[in-house]
Protein backbone atom coordinates (compact mmCIF):
# COMPACT_ATOMS: atom_id res chain seq x y z
CA UNK A 1 0.00 0.00 0.00
CA UNK A 2 1.25 3.70 -1.05
CA UNK A 3 0.43 5.47 2.31
CA UNK A 4 1.60 8.69 0.50
CA UNK A 5 -1.05 8.43 -1.87
CA UNK A 6 -3.81 7.39 0.71
CA UNK A 7 -3.15 10.28 2.67
CA UNK A 8 -3.10 12.71 0.23
CA UNK A 9 -6.53 11.80 -0.47
CA UNK A 10 -7.90 12.65 2.59
CA UNK A 11 -8.37 16.04 2.09
CA UNK A 12 -11.23 15.08 -0.09
CA UNK A 13 -12.90 13.30 3.12
CA UNK A 14 -15.52 15.09 5.09
CA UNK A 15 -15.99 13.70 8.65
CA UNK A 16 -18.80 14.15 11.03
CA UNK A 17 -18.19 13.04 15.03
CA UNK A 18 -21.26 12.78 17.28
CA UNK A 19 -21.25 11.75 20.69
CA UNK A 20 -19.53 12.89 23.62
CA UNK A 21 -17.01 15.95 22.77
CA UNK A 22 -15.26 16.56 25.73
CA UNK A 23 -12.99 19.02 27.16
CA UNK A 24 -9.55 17.54 28.46
CA UNK A 25 -7.83 19.82 31.03
CA UNK A 26 -4.28 19.29 31.68
CA UNK A 27 -3.94 21.15 35.56
CA UNK A 28 -0.39 21.27 36.28
CA UNK A 29 0.37 21.49 40.37
CA UNK A 30 4.14 22.72 41.63
CA UNK A 31 4.25 20.54 45.20
CA UNK A 32 6.19 23.26 46.78
CA UNK A 33 3.25 24.92 46.13
CA UNK A 34 1.29 22.99 48.76
CA UNK A 35 0.21 25.44 51.84
CA UNK A 36 -2.00 24.78 54.23
CA UNK A 37 -5.46 26.40 53.43
CA UNK A 38 -5.62 29.28 55.57
CA UNK A 39 -9.85 28.93 55.65
CA UNK A 40 -9.98 24.80 56.03
CA UNK A 41 -6.55 23.40 56.85
CA UNK A 42 -6.76 20.99 53.97
CA UNK A 43 -3.73 21.46 51.80
CA UNK A 44 -4.01 23.32 48.59
CA UNK A 45 -3.34 22.35 44.83
CA UNK A 46 -1.30 25.13 43.30
CA UNK A 47 -2.23 25.02 39.62
CA UNK A 48 0.75 27.06 37.76
CA UNK A 49 -0.87 26.13 34.15
CA UNK A 50 -3.28 24.67 32.21
CA UNK A 51 -3.57 23.17 29.07
CA UNK A 52 -6.60 22.11 27.05
CA UNK A 53 -7.67 19.76 23.95
CA UNK A 54 -10.60 18.55 22.95
CA UNK A 55 -11.62 14.89 24.52
CA UNK A 56 -13.80 11.78 23.67
CA UNK A 57 -15.02 12.29 20.28
CA UNK A 58 -13.25 15.48 20.55
CA UNK A 59 -10.06 13.62 20.20
CA UNK A 60 -11.32 11.23 17.02
CA UNK A 61 -11.64 14.75 15.80
CA UNK A 62 -8.54 16.60 16.72
CA UNK A 63 -6.84 12.94 14.93
CA UNK A 64 -9.42 13.55 11.86
CA UNK A 65 -8.17 17.26 11.79
CA UNK A 66 -4.21 16.03 12.23
CA UNK A 67 -3.98 13.68 9.21
CA UNK A 68 -5.24 15.87 6.95
CA UNK A 69 -9.10 15.25 6.24
CA UNK A 70 -10.93 18.11 4.44
CA UNK A 71 -13.59 19.01 6.93
CA UNK A 72 -14.24 17.63 10.52
CA UNK A 73 -17.22 18.57 12.70
CA UNK A 74 -18.65 17.63 15.72
CA UNK A 75 -22.00 17.05 17.00
CA UNK A 76 -22.67 16.77 20.79
CA UNK A 77 -23.68 18.28 23.82
CA UNK A 78 -22.31 21.22 26.10
CA UNK A 79 -23.16 23.46 28.99
CA UNK A 80 -23.34 27.22 28.74
CA UNK A 81 -20.13 27.40 31.41
CA UNK A 82 -16.86 27.99 31.10
CA UNK A 83 -15.44 24.67 30.02
CA UNK A 84 -17.75 24.74 27.10
CA UNK A 85 -16.49 28.48 25.96
CA UNK A 86 -12.88 26.43 26.51
CA UNK A 87 -13.83 23.45 24.31
CA UNK A 88 -15.21 25.71 21.39
CA UNK A 89 -11.91 27.46 21.25
CA UNK A 90 -9.93 24.38 21.59
CA UNK A 91 -11.99 22.88 18.52
CA UNK A 92 -11.88 25.93 16.40
CA UNK A 93 -7.32 26.07 17.03
CA UNK A 94 -7.65 22.77 15.23
CA UNK A 95 -10.19 24.06 12.36
CA UNK A 96 -12.79 21.55 13.74
CA UNK A 97 -16.54 22.91 13.30
CA UNK A 98 -18.65 23.03 15.94
CA UNK A 99 -21.72 24.73 14.94
CA UNK A 100 -23.62 21.74 15.65
CA UNK A 101 -23.44 21.25 19.32
CA UNK A 102 -25.87 22.01 21.28
CA UNK A 103 -25.61 24.17 24.39
CA UNK A 104 -27.90 23.98 27.17
CA UNK A 105 -27.84 25.71 30.40
CA UNK A 106 -29.58 22.46 32.21
CA UNK A 107 -26.48 20.60 31.49
CA UNK A 108 -22.58 20.72 32.06
CA UNK A 109 -19.70 20.48 29.61
CA UNK A 110 -18.35 16.87 30.31
CA UNK A 111 -15.05 18.26 31.43
CA UNK A 112 -11.79 15.57 32.49
CA UNK A 113 -9.58 17.46 34.85
CA UNK A 114 -6.24 15.88 34.87
CA UNK A 115 -4.06 17.10 37.78
CA UNK A 116 -0.57 16.73 36.50
CA UNK A 117 2.64 17.29 38.95
CA UNK A 118 4.81 20.08 37.07
CA UNK A 119 8.25 18.50 38.59
CA UNK A 120 7.77 14.63 37.69
CA UNK A 121 5.14 14.82 34.51
CA UNK A 122 3.35 12.40 36.41
CA UNK A 123 -0.49 12.41 36.84
CA UNK A 124 -0.43 11.86 40.64
CA UNK A 125 -4.02 13.03 41.93
CA UNK A 126 -6.92 12.00 41.35
CA UNK A 127 -8.88 13.30 38.53
CA UNK A 128 -12.07 15.36 38.48
CA UNK A 129 -14.50 14.79 36.37
CA UNK A 130 -17.58 17.40 35.36
CA UNK A 131 -20.29 14.62 33.97
CA UNK A 132 -23.82 14.34 33.73
CA UNK A 133 -25.82 11.68 35.99
CA UNK A 134 -29.27 12.84 34.49
CA UNK A 135 -31.04 11.98 31.55
CA UNK A 136 -30.43 14.39 28.77
CA UNK A 137 -33.25 16.59 28.85
CA UNK A 138 -35.72 16.19 25.86
CA UNK A 139 -35.12 19.81 24.32
CA UNK A 140 -31.49 18.56 24.08
CA UNK A 141 -31.79 15.21 22.56
CA UNK A 142 -34.52 16.47 20.14
CA UNK A 143 -32.01 19.76 18.67
CA UNK A 144 -29.71 16.67 18.49
CA UNK A 145 -31.82 14.36 16.70
CA UNK A 146 -32.30 17.32 14.24
CA UNK A 147 -29.48 18.61 13.57
CA UNK A 148 -28.69 14.85 12.59
CA UNK A 149 -31.10 14.71 10.45
CA UNK A 150 -30.13 17.89 8.83
CA UNK A 151 -26.76 17.65 8.34
CA UNK A 152 -25.62 14.11 8.08
CA UNK A 153 -25.76 13.96 4.19
CA UNK A 154 -23.09 16.79 3.90
CA UNK A 155 -20.33 13.86 5.52
CA UNK A 156 -19.01 10.98 3.73
CA UNK A 157 -18.17 9.61 7.32
CA UNK A 158 -19.87 9.33 10.24
CA UNK A 159 -17.75 8.42 13.64
CA UNK A 160 -19.85 7.98 17.00
CA UNK A 161 -18.27 8.31 20.38
CA UNK A 162 -20.43 6.69 23.14
CA UNK A 163 -18.03 7.78 25.58
CA UNK A 164 -19.78 8.63 28.82
CA UNK A 165 -19.50 6.03 31.63
CA UNK A 166 -22.85 7.11 33.47
CA UNK A 167 -26.25 5.32 32.64
CA UNK A 168 -27.95 8.97 31.80
CA UNK A 169 -26.45 11.99 30.60
CA UNK A 170 -24.47 10.81 27.70
CA UNK A 171 -25.38 12.16 24.00
CA UNK A 172 -25.94 8.66 22.60
CA UNK A 173 -29.43 8.55 23.95
CA UNK A 174 -31.41 5.52 23.01
CA UNK A 175 -33.55 7.34 20.77
CA UNK A 176 -30.74 9.02 18.92
CA UNK A 177 -28.94 5.88 18.75
CA UNK A 178 -31.83 3.85 16.57
CA UNK A 179 -31.21 7.42 14.57
CA UNK A 180 -28.19 6.45 13.86
CA UNK A 181 -28.73 2.84 13.24
CA UNK A 182 -31.31 3.96 10.70
CA UNK A 183 -29.09 6.15 8.92
CA UNK A 184 -26.36 3.33 8.59
CA UNK A 185 -29.08 0.92 7.31
CA UNK A 186 -30.57 3.81 4.44
CA UNK A 187 -26.79 4.77 3.58
CA UNK A 188 -24.50 1.75 3.01
CA UNK A 189 -22.11 3.34 0.92
CA UNK A 190 -21.93 5.85 3.85
CA UNK A 191 -18.70 5.06 6.31
CA UNK A 192 -20.70 4.52 9.72
CA UNK A 193 -18.07 3.85 12.59
CA UNK A 194 -19.41 3.26 16.40
CA UNK A 195 -17.05 3.51 19.37
CA UNK A 196 -18.70 2.75 22.45
CA UNK A 197 -17.27 2.19 25.93
CA UNK A 198 -20.08 0.39 28.01
CA UNK A 199 -23.16 -0.38 25.15
CA UNK A 200 -21.55 -1.25 22.13
CA UNK A 201 -23.94 -4.50 22.14
CA UNK A 202 -26.67 -1.62 21.39
CA UNK A 203 -25.79 -0.64 18.23
CA UNK A 204 -27.11 -1.86 14.79
CA UNK A 205 -25.36 -1.45 11.25
CA UNK A 206 -22.33 0.24 11.88
CA UNK A 207 -19.21 -0.90 11.99
CA UNK A 208 -18.57 -1.90 15.45
CA UNK A 209 -15.42 -0.97 16.46
CA UNK A 210 -14.68 -2.12 20.62
CA UNK A 211 -11.23 -3.02 22.70
CA UNK A 212 -11.38 -6.71 23.52
CA UNK A 213 -12.64 -5.57 26.76
CA UNK A 214 -15.72 -4.40 25.86
CA UNK A 215 -16.30 -6.67 23.29
CA UNK A 216 -15.69 -9.87 25.59
CA UNK A 217 -18.19 -7.42 27.96
CA UNK A 218 -20.85 -7.09 25.25
CA UNK A 219 -20.90 -10.75 24.36
CA UNK A 220 -21.15 -11.73 27.80
CA UNK A 221 -24.07 -9.10 27.97
CA UNK A 222 -25.59 -10.86 24.96
CA UNK A 223 -24.74 -14.44 24.80
CA UNK A 224 -22.89 -15.42 28.26
CA UNK A 225 -20.09 -16.10 26.39
CA UNK A 226 -17.59 -14.70 23.79
CA UNK A 227 -18.33 -15.11 20.13
CA UNK A 228 -17.39 -12.35 17.82
CA UNK A 229 -18.66 -13.80 14.96
CA UNK A 230 -22.29 -14.05 17.06
CA UNK A 231 -21.45 -10.38 18.20
CA UNK A 232 -20.93 -9.14 14.23
CA UNK A 233 -23.99 -10.95 13.08
CA UNK A 234 -26.23 -9.34 16.01
CA UNK A 235 -24.99 -5.83 15.12
CA UNK A 236 -26.12 -6.11 11.92
CA UNK A 237 -23.15 -8.15 9.67
CA UNK A 238 -20.94 -5.72 9.03
CA UNK A 239 -17.26 -6.07 9.98
CA UNK A 240 -16.25 -5.89 13.28
CA UNK A 241 -12.91 -4.74 14.23
CA UNK A 242 -11.50 -5.64 17.98
CA UNK A 243 -8.75 -3.73 18.66
CA UNK A 244 -6.17 -5.65 21.32
CA UNK A 245 -3.02 -3.15 22.07
CA UNK A 246 0.42 -4.91 21.45
CA UNK A 247 -1.76 -8.05 20.39
CA UNK A 248 -2.94 -5.81 17.29
CA UNK A 249 -6.61 -5.81 15.89
CA UNK A 250 -9.10 -8.72 14.74
CA UNK A 251 -11.24 -8.20 11.70
CA UNK A 252 -14.03 -10.27 11.60
CA UNK A 253 -16.60 -10.41 8.67
CA UNK A 254 -18.19 -12.99 6.48
CA UNK A 255 -14.96 -14.94 5.73
CA UNK A 256 -14.25 -15.32 9.14
CA UNK A 257 -11.35 -12.99 11.49
CA UNK A 258 -8.01 -12.27 10.25
CA UNK A 259 -5.47 -10.40 12.58
CA UNK A 260 -4.11 -7.34 11.71
CA UNK A 261 -0.57 -7.19 13.28
CA UNK A 262 -0.05 -4.14 15.41
CA UNK A 263 3.21 -1.84 14.61
CA UNK A 264 5.67 -2.67 17.50
CA UNK A 265 6.61 0.22 20.22
CA UNK A 266 9.72 -0.47 22.31
CA UNK A 267 8.62 1.93 25.23
CA UNK A 268 5.37 3.14 24.60
CA UNK A 269 5.03 6.27 26.96
CA UNK A 270 0.48 6.65 26.77
CA UNK A 271 -1.93 4.60 25.67
CA UNK A 272 -4.26 7.29 26.10
CA UNK A 273 -6.66 7.94 23.50
CA UNK A 274 -5.17 5.15 20.70
CA UNK A 275 -8.70 3.65 20.40
CA UNK A 276 -9.30 7.29 19.46
CA UNK A 277 -6.39 7.59 16.61
CA UNK A 278 -7.21 4.33 15.55
CA UNK A 279 -11.29 4.93 14.93
CA UNK A 280 -9.77 8.04 13.11
CA UNK A 281 -7.06 6.40 11.12
CA UNK A 282 -9.48 3.73 10.20
CA UNK A 283 -12.41 6.16 9.21
CA UNK A 284 -9.97 7.95 6.40
CA UNK A 285 -8.89 4.79 4.50
CA UNK A 286 -11.87 2.82 4.59
CA UNK A 287 -13.83 5.82 3.05
CA UNK A 288 -10.36 6.13 0.65
CA UNK A 289 -9.99 2.68 -0.06
CA UNK A 290 -13.12 0.64 0.85
CA UNK A 291 -10.84 -1.96 1.97
CA UNK A 292 -10.94 -3.17 5.59
CA UNK A 293 -7.86 -4.85 6.08
CA UNK A 294 -5.77 -1.57 4.61
CA UNK A 295 -7.69 0.76 6.53
CA UNK A 296 -7.00 -1.57 10.02
CA UNK A 297 -3.50 -1.96 9.36
CA UNK A 298 -3.23 2.13 8.43
CA UNK A 299 -4.77 3.22 11.70
CA UNK A 300 -2.12 0.27 13.36
CA UNK A 301 0.24 2.73 11.94
CA UNK A 302 -1.71 5.99 13.38
CA UNK A 303 -2.10 4.44 17.20
CA UNK A 304 1.45 3.47 17.23
CA UNK A 305 2.62 7.34 16.52
CA UNK A 306 -0.05 8.82 19.27
CA UNK A 307 0.98 6.28 22.45
CA UNK A 308 4.66 7.65 22.02
CA UNK A 309 3.31 10.84 23.49
CA UNK A 310 2.21 12.07 26.29
CA UNK A 311 -1.68 12.67 26.89
CA UNK A 312 -4.23 12.31 23.99
CA UNK A 313 -1.93 13.11 21.33
CA UNK A 314 -2.30 13.40 17.40
CA UNK A 315 -0.22 11.74 14.85
CA UNK A 316 0.21 14.00 11.51
CA UNK A 317 0.58 12.40 8.22
CA UNK A 318 5.07 12.49 8.30
CA UNK A 319 5.22 10.92 11.34
CA UNK A 320 2.78 7.97 10.18
CA UNK A 321 4.99 7.82 7.14
CA UNK A 322 7.90 7.58 9.25
CA UNK A 323 6.29 4.69 11.36
CA UNK A 324 5.45 3.10 7.82
CA UNK A 325 8.91 3.40 6.74
CA UNK A 326 10.89 2.34 10.03
CA UNK A 327 8.25 -1.45 9.87
CA UNK A 328 9.26 -1.37 6.23
CA UNK A 329 12.92 -1.32 7.08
Amino acid sequence: MNWSSLIHEFKSCRVLVVGDICLDRWCHYDPEEADLSRETGIQRVGIVRTKVTPGAGGTVANNLAALGAGRVAVLGAIGQDGFGFELERALTARNIEYRLLVASPEIQTFTYTKVMNERSGEEDKGRLDFINVKPLPDVVEDQLITNFHLNYKDFDVVVVSDQAETSEGGVITEAFREVIGEVAERNPDKVVIVDSRNRIELFRNAIAKPNVEEANEACRKLFGTVDYERLRKTLGAKPLVVTRGAAGALLVGRNGAREIPAVPVEKPVDLCGAGDSFAAGMALALRVTGDFEAAARFASLVSSVTIRKKGTGVAHPDEVLAAAQSMAS
